[in-house]
């Protein structure tokens, strides 16, 4: 067993003032004017970075809050069901994205000024596990008449089958593979993915009912365009990226030169049992950290067949059978990247396990030539360090050439959609055009999402399909889409959790009024900036927060001597207390987290607590103005940079 990477962040200090500051102001002068303040505290909701960073923009900081116990659920609803429901507004697969992706969101995170990120990915992972054993389904309104053609059964296609089905729209999914899943299934190993719960995940969209599905159905060539155009209101194109690009050097034509693609979709299938004795992989991405580590796993075979070498199971010609794997021996596998390890853009976790399981992994190097040998078959590959020109091209440097010795070369350096029978979708890159709604710019009723797109990340496939969704609904209603907003991500809305708490504004009377203070038709005191805003870490109060340990999930990465046959999941999740820990170290940023600073502070007593039969999330306290001096201690003291000295301007 191991642990995530510890924080390597030394201890840090906070201070109220700047070097180069000597002289003190007079904050009386600045703030008073007569008898009168010049600025009062309001309270301001804006979006919070890991939350902004998110491809999919899950409302992070809100399941956090769910988990800590500072939001509260629904009457009969339990919190671990609630973080469910609000994770899943924007994601249905919180147990596979806190197993694999490479979060984003804690990159942005702002708790990283102070120690180390949140681990947001195993709360994630916490949640959907617990969706998994509680078995939570989904709900969905009233199916309604409209049916959407989606071609593509991975992340981006299930999860425009759920969002469009939450519209009341039914869909068919249409896949050429014999099961669902793209990508979680056929592009990552199972040991990140466990199969069990991806079924799990599927299912639960399938559930929805008026969501069918046609596998083993290649669209293009066993349905046509036109009958699609026929049968559907409206298509969705999310067919990802199942085509690889090989190496653009001589030589890259021999029969075990192969795609990351195949290789890895081989192995999800069971065809693959063995790899071969000596692997290079030429990548530096996410995909070629998934094949050198399924390479060592694998092993080799000493003197195996002709027949049944790895690029032969690969093409589809044959099938290893289970009796190969209690024959397995270690390989050597060998990464290589154009780029230093700091600008990989794998992500450093993933490059510290291949490390750990034996990888050797080569930086700052480019392939120049495959070796061939008599019969044609790659023996070798030179390469030679790597420089790059004012226009971003990779070239070789002169002089710098070595050779590294193979029997299987695996390039993993970008991917392409398999647009066979679709020739008037391509855009010439092998990919199809979506303008910023996803829509396709010359198709009417023709809409796009993930990596036929632009190839990214799995989230980002997900926050593309939530989007198009939203398109295809407008599209139904004969609108045009409306502009997205500049922080286009699942938003906190207080509104809504008035009316959740059965605290919802009254009726307005259209009635000029003054001191809507004292009024129930407004809510008093409130500015949502969210869709407009992102909070920066200089804007908290960051001296608030404690340096405080992460609750590190354990992770099951084998050492190059336990490497071999090692199929196990990987990371093991949280539990309920280690889960509430971790997301209690989450600095709320852009929202109230009822820490009572501003109540306990404040001179004049000005700022008190709403009276609790009126209290919920974001409406934790509130200003009398007639007591309120204009001093702005409350703004200095708030952690999470909630008010801010803005009324009266």
């Amino acid at each position: 067993m191991s642990l995530e990477a510890e924080p390597k962040r030394g201890r840090k200090t906070f201070r109220a003032y700047e070097d180069g500051d000597h002289q003190w102001e007079n904050w009386q002068d600045a703030i008073f004017s007569a008898d009168h303040s010049h600025k009062c505290p309001t309270y301001v909701h804006r979006t919070p970075p890991c939350q902004g960073s998110c491809p999919s923009g899950e409302d992070i900081r809100g399941w956090l809050q769910i988990v800590r116990g500072i939001e509260k659920p629904p009457e009969g609803v339990e919190w671990q069901e609630y973080a469910f429901r609000r994770s899943t507004d924007a994601n249905p697969f919180p147990a596979m994205m806190g197993r694999v992706c490479p979060a984003p969101c804690e990159d942005g995170c702002n708790r990283n000024e102070v120690d180390d990120f949140v681990g947001i990915n195993a709360v994630e992972q916490f949640i959907g596990d617990t969706a998994f054993a509680k078995k939570y389904a989904f709900s969905a309104p009233e199916l309604g008449e409209r049916r959407v053609a989606i071609i593509g059964g991975g992340p981006a296609g299930l999860s425009a089958a759920y969002q469009l089905r939450r519209k009341g729209h039914g869909s068919t999914i249409f896949d050429d593979h014999n099961e669902l899943g793209g990508m979680m299934r056929y592009g990552i190993p199972g040991y990140r993915t466990p199969r069990e719960h991806l079924d799990h995940e599927i299912q639960r969209i399938l559930n929805l009912g008026g969501v069918e599905v046609q596998t083993g159905v290649k669209v293009g060539t066993d349905v046509t365009v036109e009958q699609l155009e026929k049968d559907y209101d409206a298509v969705l194109w999310t067919i990802g990226c199942q085509s690889g690009r090989a190496l653009p050097v001589p030589g890259s034509e021999a029969p075990n030169c192969v795609s990351g693609v195949k290789f890895l979709e081989a192995f999800n299938q069971g065809t693959l049992k063995v790899s071969a004795e000596r692997v290079i992989c030429v990548g530096g991405g996410d995909t070629s950290i998934d094949v050198v580590s399924v390479a060592r796993r694998l092993g080799k075979i000493k003197n195996i067949n002709k027949s049944l070498r790895p690029e032969a199971v690969i093409g589809g010609y044959v099938a290893h059978d289970a009796a190969h794997a209690a024959m397995r021996e270690g390989a050597y596998v060998t990464l290589t990247s154009l780029f230093p390890r700091q600008d990989m853009t794998a992500s450093e976790t993933e490059v510290e396990d291949a490390l750990h399981e034996g990888v050797t992994i080569k930086y700052g190097v480019i392939p120049v030539e495959v070796l061939l040998s008599e019969d044609g078959r790659a023996k070798g590959v030179r390469f030679a360090e790597c420089q790059f020109e004012d226009d971003g091209r990779p070239v070789a440097v002169e002089g710098t050439d070595f050779e590294i010795e193979c029997d299987l070369v695996v390039s993993a350096i970008g991917q392409g959609g398999n647009l066979d029978g679709l020739e008037d979708f391509d855009n010439g890159r092998g990919l199809i055009d979506a303008d910023k709604f996803f829509q396709h710019p010359d198709k009417k009723g023709h809409f796009v999402a993930g990596d036929i797109v632009r190839p990214h990340l799995l989230t980002t496939a997900i926050g593309q399909a939530s989007v198009a969704s939203d398109s295809i609904d407008f599209y139904f209603r004969n609108d045009a889409p409306t502009k997205r907003p500049k922080v286009d991500v699942h938003h906190f809305d207080l509104l809504d959790k008035l009316r959740e708490s059965n605290l919802e504004p009254e009726g307005y009377d259209q009635q000029p009024d003054w001191g809507t203070n004292d009024a129930n038709f407004a809510i008093h005191n409130f500015e949502d900036r969210s869709a407009h805003e992102v909070i920066a870490a200089d804007k908290l109060f960051l001296a608030h927060f404690a340096q405080t340990p992460r609750n590190l999930r354990e992770s099951q990465v084998p050492s190059k001597e336990e490497v071999l046959s090692h199929f196990e999941e990987r990371h093991i999740g949280l539990n309920d207390e280690t889960a509430k820990g971790e997301a209690d170290r989450c600095m709320s940023c852009g929202m109230c987290f009822e820490c009572d600073n501003c109540v306990i502070y404040c001179p004049q007593d000005a700022v008190f607590r709403v009276s609790k039969d009126k209290s919920t999330l974001g409406r934790y306290v509130d200003t009398d103005y007639d007591k309120c001096i204009g001093c702005h201690i409350c703004a200095d003291v708030c952690p999470s940079g909630y008010i801010q000295m803005g009324m009266g301007e």
